[in-house]
């Protein structure tokens, strides 16, 4: 059995939780609190394999909770399935391995989704959590970018990515057949990217190393970063030297 606790300020939210998750037979709910303090003093006590999380609640938010978790050394860390009405908080739930991010009102089979991820990670579980690492060293680098794009959200892998361009207040963001459009700053971005990666090659360009194809220079000193897919984008003379060294390893 999976222990859970759930963790809601709407009474409602947390019956319909209680009620949806009757149909997994594996997860045993210990305990359920409608604050962020009761929530630290439950999981400290009962330990749970699990934490359903509301992300706003009246006295601090589901982040300031899984921070003061992970302050406790005598603590194994649960893993964690966000429940929440907004969808602002996703980027940043995954820069934290959450487990997974559920928009309410969602759906049986989401939820089933969301625990069949649990049971996976679980079960391959080892004694380093992903969330308490990623909280107690100010996060990781990203492994997948997350965004809403016509009424949804998208879990965009990074290693998708073919290159990133800077668009005035936007970034616009090329993987496959596709590209999307982010408000997101290139500065800001390229901090949550894996530099060994993602290369930064123009004040508004960064490609992902895999796709590059070649690097080409002019005549007249200007260089080229080709990609796989053909697409061609301009190399500044400040940044030569990131991709010199790359190419030198």
């Amino acid at each position: 059995m999976i222990s859970a606790i759930l963790a809601d300020d709407e009474v409602l939210a947390r019956q319909k939780l209680r009620q949806l998750l009757r149909d997994e037979q594996d997860i045993e709910i210990v305990g359920e609190c409608a604050t962020a303090s009761e929530t630290i003093q439950l999981v400290s006590a009962a330990n749970p394999e699990l934490l359903f999380l509301d992300i706003r609640m009246p006295d601090m938010n589901g982040f300031d909770v899984l921070g003061a978790l992970s302050a406790r050394r005598d603590l194994a860390m649960p893993q964690v399935v966000f429940t929440t009405a907004y969808d602002r908080y996703a980027a940043r739930a995954f820069e934290i391995h959450a487990i997974d991010y559920l928009l309410k009102p969602f759906t049986s089979e989401r939820l089933h989704s969301a625990v069949q991820r649990v049971r996976v990670r679980i079960a391959g579980h080892s004694q380093d959590n992903g969330v308490e690492h990623a909280l107690q060293n100010g996060g990781s680098y990203t492994t997948r970018v997350v965004f809403k794009s016509r009424g949804r959200i998208l879990f965009l892998p990074v290693s998708d990515i073919r290159s990133i361009s800077a668009e005035e207040n936007y970034v616009r963001i090329c993987a496959g057949t596709e590209s999307h459009l982010l408000r997101e700053t290139m500065a800001g971005l390229e901090k949550r990217l894996d530099p060994q990666m993602f290369l930064r090659v123009h004040r508004s360009s960064i490609v992902n190393l895999q796709f590059v194809k070649e690097v080409r220079s002019d005549a007249d000193g200007e260089s080229t970063v080709v990609l796989t897919s053909g697409e061609r984008i301009p190399m500044s003379r400040s940044y030569r030297s990131r991709i010199q060294n790359w190419l030198h390893h």
